[in-house]
């Protein structure tokens, strides 16, 4: 697993600290705006005004603070997407793209990545404050890497209208769409929000180059994350695409058969030392990235082969006395799976490594007739085609 140390780059950290130096809120007063943003994010929610970056303490505290996080959740999926084709142009739309989150990721990810050919990124925001916003950071970015051959153009809308898809659609193919955290937003109070915002994303999808994939990447709270999954099987049932990750199959979520239950991933990473410094002031401990995502494409290609014996870790994998176990999922469904530890071998040795978001591949599973329970032997084999 790769160091997200190296994900929040030091440029990009440059980037955004000269920015915050020059805004010239107080340190105070950015920690008690992190706070607030986290209670409007999480418990409350409701109380979630939609323009909320143009109050320039709470855009302050998001660009110090939730940007570095977010941008680190895409650029994790950014490497998990399929492999590039050289090309003249990637071309990226930003949707709800607030202080510029994913197209600076994507930025980022393309110049450290060493990418051929020109980057264009189209970001769409209601907030005329966050398109400034993410216009100075873009600039000055691209000033400090002396990058030349990357152009970003802002959007004014709202994208719950049509007014952006009438300016956006004259440029389709796009190679990449980012949905970061602003789907779950569409529309809170509308009768059916599910079927609004599949009717958004299916939108969305036709704005894809063929080879293109879209990005959905959700709080991993169990509302926002369930709305995903009906969004997802929604869009399956319409054929509108087809899951490229996290899932391994096209089966309606099996997450959604127990109302208590959802997916998401975490990860492990070590935050900036302004994060750190900030987590102690509040008293948050922020020692993974945690988030729900789709990447969907209408080309069918996926993560991995899909076959009844290869899963994907959808939970920790728990220590208990003499005994490992974790639940899987794959187009059987959700089943729990655990290797005693006096069945060890090397066959299954690597079963030590999983943990939540690995894709793994396990002949020989035994399961006593009307046991929920399966048991990898000492015979049984377990290899891990995907790390997490």
């Amino acid at each position: 697993m790769r160091s997200l140390n190296a994900t929040v780059s030091p440029l990009l950290l440059d980037a955004i600290g000269q920015l915050a130096e020059k805004d010239g809120i107080s340190y105070e007063n950015v920690v008690r705006a992190v706070a607030k943003l986290s209670a409007l994010f999480t418990k409350e929610r409701t109380s979630l005004g939609r323009r909320y970056l143009d109050d320039p303490v709470l855009a302050s505290a998001y660009l110090q603070y939730f940007l570095p996080v977010n941008l680190c959740k895409i650029q994790l999926l950014l490497d998990e997407m399929p492999i590039l084709e050289s090309s003249e142009r990637f071309s990226v739309l930003d949707l709800g793209s607030g202080p510029g989150t994913g197209a600076l990721a994507v930025l980022d990810w393309w110049r450290e990545r060493k990418l051929t050919g020109t980057l264009s990124v189209v970001a769409v925001d209601n907030s005329s404050a966050a398109h400034h916003q993410a216009a100075r950071l873009w600039d000055h970015y691209c000033r400090l890497a002396s990058v030349a051959e990357a152009k970003l153009h802002t959007v004014e809308g709202d994208i719950e209208r049509n007014a952006w898809s009438r300016e956006v659609g004259k440029q389709t193919g796009f190679d990449l769409i980012i949905l970061a955290n602003c789907l779950n937003e569409i529309p809170r109070d509308h009768r059916d929000p599910i079927t609004s915002r599949t009717n958004l994303a299916t939108k969305v999808l036709s704005l894809l180059a063929p080879h293109g994939t879209l990005m959905i990447l959700e709080p991993a709270l169990r509302e926002t994350s369930r709305a995903l999954h009906q969004v997802r099987d929604q869009l399956l049932q319409e054929q509108r695409c087809t899951v490229y990750s996290p899932c391994l199959h096209e089966r309606n979520c099996p997450a959604l058969l127990d109302r208590d239950d959802w997916c998401h991933e975490e990860r492990a990473w070590e935050p900036p030392s302004g994060i750190q410094q900030i987590d102690l002031e509040i008293g948050f401990i922020k020692d993974a990235l945690k988030f729900s995502y789709l990447l969907l494409r209408t080309d069918g290609r996926t993560i991995a082969e899909r076959s009844p014996n290869t899963f994907r870790v959808v939970s920790e994998l728990r220590k208990l006395k003499g005994d490992r176990r974790a639940w899987l999922c794959n187009e059987q469904g959700r089943s729990e799976v655990g290797r005693l530890d006096r069945a060890s071998s090397a066959a299954n040795a690597v079963w030590d490594q999983c943990q939540r978001g690995t894709i793994v591949r396990i002949e020989g599973v035994k399961r006593e007739e009307e046991a929920s329970l399966g048991r990898i032997p000492a015979e049984g084999t377990v290899h891990i085609v995907r790390p997490s």
